[in-house]
């Protein structure tokens, strides 16, 4: 198995603008991904992301830096690099979401990238691998309902 890139597609109920504000702002994002955000949407935006570590030994923090944000369309950034250095492609995961209007909603395409890149043992690339892609198999039909349920209220 490759364990480089992550890809998922996703139809979402919402309009582009809508699904954008949802990926990028700090009050969405926790309603969705469980997180609290602290990062400027705009490239170049330095910030983090915290939530309580599922084994409940404390509080998880994770640096965030904003490449690319074109709205409504795309949304990119690099995160869980080391505290205290720049995110570069050999110490972050790069995140992609492409936003394409669609059938009266949103095709979300993400993709992250990254993994191999940090020259983990094979062992440890593929733990960190297996846990991206659970971790966006359930996320993202969070996004898409809450998204939409946006629009409905």
């Amino acid at each position: 198995m490759e364990y480089g890139t992550i890809a998922r597609e996703i139809h979402i109920d919402a309009a582009p603008e809508v699904v954008y504000a949802v990926i990028t702002e700090p009050e969405h994002i926790a309603q969705w991904w469980g997180f609290d955000a602290v990062f400027p949407a705009a490239p170049g935006g330095e910030g983090r992301m915290t939530r309580p570590r599922r084994d409940g030994s404390g509080t998880l923090a994770v640096p965030i830096h904003v490449v690319e944000a074109d709205v409504p369309r795309r949304f990119v950034f690099r995160w869980a690099h080391p505290e205290g250095q720049p995110a570069t492609p050999g110490n972050s995961f790069l995140v992609t979401f492409d936003l394409v209007p669609a059938e009266d909603g949103t095709l979300l395409r993400l993709t992250e990238a990254g993994f191999r890149e940090i020259g983990w043992e094979a062992a440890q690339l593929e733990a960190h691998y297996r846990s991206h892609c659970a971790g966006w198999d359930q996320h993202l039909p969070n996004l898409a309902a809450y998204a939409a349920g946006l629009v409905r209220s």
